[in-house]
This record gives C-alpha cells, structure tokens and sequence, in this order.
C-alpha cells in the first residue's frame, strides 16, 4: 500500500475508536468509572501516550535521516559525475562519444526518478536494469592513452567512474528500505487504545469531536511523513533533483 493510504487507513481507524470510547462511555457501568477507576484508566493512557510520543518521534527521526543521507548521495553523484566529465575532456576530443553517452545516462536517469507527468511513478526497476554504468566503463577502457598525462587521466576516469557505480548500488539497496509491518501493526495498535480511552471521558458534542478529529488527522499526517521520508526516491515527497539539473549545466562544456 502506499504512504497515503496507510495515512488514510491510519486517521479512519483512529477516529472510529475515539468514537468507539464515546459510544462505550455511555454505555459502560457507573462503578466502573468512579473516581479510582477513572485515574487508573488515565494513568494507563498517559503511559501509552508517553510511549507513542517516544516510538514515533525516533521513527520519523530515522525517516528524515534516510532522506538526508539519500539527498547526500544524490549530490556526491553529481559532483562526481562532473568531475568524470571534466576528466574526459582534459583527455582530449576522443571521449566526446563518451561524454555524451554520460550526459544521456544522467538525462535518463531524472527522466525515471522524477518524470514531468506528475502522474508518473519513478522506476527504479529500469535503473536496477540499466548497463549504462557498465557501458561506459567499458568504453574508458578501451581508450589508448599516447602520454602519460593521458594514462593518469584515464586511470583517474576508471576510479571515479568506479565510485558513482558503488554509489548507484548504495543508492538501490537503500531505495528497497521499509519499516518492518508488525511496527506499523503496533504503533496503530498503541494509538487505537490511546484514542479509545480519550473517547471514554470525553463529552459528547461537535466541539469535541472536532477536536479528536484534528488530534487523528495529525497522527495520520505524522506516519505519512513517516512513511514518505523512508522512501526518498517514491512517492509524494522526494529528494530534489536539482544537484543532477546543476550537473547537466557543466556536462559537455
């Protein structure tokens, strides 16, 4: 499922508990409700809610730290891409066939990450296919360097191009990352009960239910950000594609 219907699910389920406790607490017997019982009961919210503050605060810390370290890459990638480029031409006019083959390696590669129909999913799984990499390391290996300024600047090319390619696999691996299910299971179990409990006490009008309704949608809003900043390179909110858009602007010069 995708982070928006989680998010959605999430809000629905939530809501309908906290209405779930107002239907109860009319229904529930006078001595279960007495003065001790109603603090025992509000003691035992305060600790779950202390635990979900906690649980998902960590987790949407851990999300924005994988969007981060996924933004790094994105522009270590296209400092080194450039710096690949700038080597080649230091080569001499030789490598135009290859510099253009980069330039249209890295076009392909924000046409499939961030594609102009906003309809459009990224497809990681063409990159994952991609022998573009392999290609053109293939194709710097079969230069004939005739100076030693040139053996260097080929043996430079060879190891930068060698980075972008454990760049680009550090980049898939950490695409594929997901929150284990049974903590999404957990967090939505914590929350149900929370929200149930701030049903049972509540009074019952449009004031409150109002204001259960924002407190829900807040919760929901926090596990999409969650779930959204996890995976950096789908969805709604992704890392910005501006590094390689400045990278094009030195490719080929």
């Amino acid at each position: 499922m995708s982070s928006l219907t989680i998010a959605v699910f999430t809000f629905c389920c939530v809501f309908a508990c906290a209405l779930l406790g107002m239907f109860l607490g009319k229904r529930v017997p006078e001595e279960h409700l007495d003065k001790d019982s109603k603090e025992a009961i509000k003691m035992a919210a305060g600790l779950i809610a202390t635990i979900v503050a906690i649980v998902l605060g960590m987790l949407v810390s851990s999300a924005k730290s994988s969007f981060d370290e996924m933004s790094g890459e994105i522009t270590q990638v296209s400092a080194k891409v450039i710096q690949l480029d700038q080597v080649l031409a230091h080569y001499g006019p030789e490598t135009k066939d290859i510099r253009d083959a980069l330039r249209g390696t890295v076009v392909a590669v924000v046409r499939t990450i961030w594609p102009e129909d906003v309809n459009s999913h990224a497809n990681l799984a063409a990159i994952e296919k991609s022998n573009a990499g392999a290609e053109l390391q293939i194709a710097m290996r079969k230069l004939d360097p005739k100076t030693d300024a040139q053996r260097e600047l080929k043996s430079q090319a060879a190891q930068i191009s060698g980075e972008l390619m454990n760049f680009r696999w550090m980049m898939i691996e950490q695409s594929h990352k997901s929150l284990p299910r049974m903590v999404l299971v957990t967090l939505a179990f914590w929350l149900a009960m929370l929200f149930i409990s701030f049903g049972l006490f509540a009074g019952r009008n449009a004031t409150v239910v109002t204001a259960l309704c924002i407190c829900a949608l807040s919760v929901s809003v926090a596990v999409f950000l969650m779930l959204e900043l996890n995976n950096p390179l789908t969805g709604m909110i992704k890392v910005s594609a501006d590094p390689f858009y400045k990278a094009l602007e030195f490719i080929g010069k």
